[in-house]
């Protein structure tokens, strides 16, 4: 599988805002811990997980603790060169240098070195974010160019993961839309400023298969539900929230 081709500058921008993904994914006490708890639903030794949208890898590091294998998609050159550090050495992890969408292909990724996880292939996206008031003054520097592979590819590859998480600003449709194979569980990030997208995920997955589903918001390990909820009262919730509350994941479960 062919990689990003062109490499991100290791300038003052993309060292402050690598530092601080750092600071926010690894440097929280009891993160790992909270994340291994959590996971732990979805994920047990031996099982595989994809993670598309890797970032820097703290889900990597969470469930290799718990035994899983991973393959850990990640298009940002400067992020994926941590990872390799980091976790290339482990026979368990797989890193790819590519993006994943509908279909096979390039796109041209829109860069934010500042804030390195609001990176996206998604013009539609970053122009309605840039109209948040919590994105206020975040700016997106520059481009590159990268390959895009699709899930069913991924799957083709290595095989149906136990669990996956979608992570790619706005892309989540996209990503689901190059999907045939109903996941046993997965997570999709969703900003209540363009919750039309978390809306069409929610709309594909139920194509696919009968699934439960519950949230998080923000980066916090626990539910926002107590119990796993049908489509439609998922849809409601999300329609529920205003437009400037914090985004968060959605995670969904196949019935068996």
């Amino acid at each position: 599988m062919e990689e990003s081709r062109e490499r991100e500058r290791w300038d003052w921008a993309t060292l402050w805002g690598l530092a601080r993904s750092w600071l926010i994914y690894y440097g929280v006490p009891g993160r790992l811990r909270a994340a291994r708890r959590f996971y732990a639903v979805f994920l047990g030794p031996g099982d595989l997980a994809f993670d598309l949208g890797a970032h820097l890898g703290d889900r990597v590091r969470a469930w290799r603790s718990l035994g899983a294998r991973v393959v850990a998609v990640e298009p940002q050159p400067a992020c994926l060169r941590l990872l390799r550090r980091w976790y290339g050495a482990d026979p368990a992890v797989t890193l790819l240098g590519c993006a994943v969408g509908a279909e096979e292909g390039e796109a041209t990724l829109s860069l934010n070195r500042r804030n390195p996880t609001l990176s996206t292939l998604s013009r539609s996206w970053l122009a309605r974010a840039s109209r948040t008031p919590g994105f206020a003054g975040v700016r997106w520097e520059g481009t590159c160019r990268v390959t895009v592979t699709t899930l069913e590819a991924l799957i083709a590859r290595f095989g149906l993961p136990a669990f996956c998480k979608i992570d790619v600003e706005g892309y989540e449709p996209e990503v689901l839309r190059g999907l045939r194979t109903p996941l046993p569980a997965l997570s999709f990030e969703y900003l209540p400023a363009a919750i039309d997208l978390a809306l069409a995920c929610l709309e594909r997955l139920s194509a696919l298969a009968d699934y439960r589903f519950n949230w998080t918001v923000g980066e916090r390990f626990r539910f926002c539900s107590n119990e796993w909820l049908p489509a439609g009262e998922m849809r409601a919730r999300l329609l529920a929230l205003p437009p400037q509350a914090k985004a968060g994941d959605v995670y969904a479960r196949k019935v068996s």
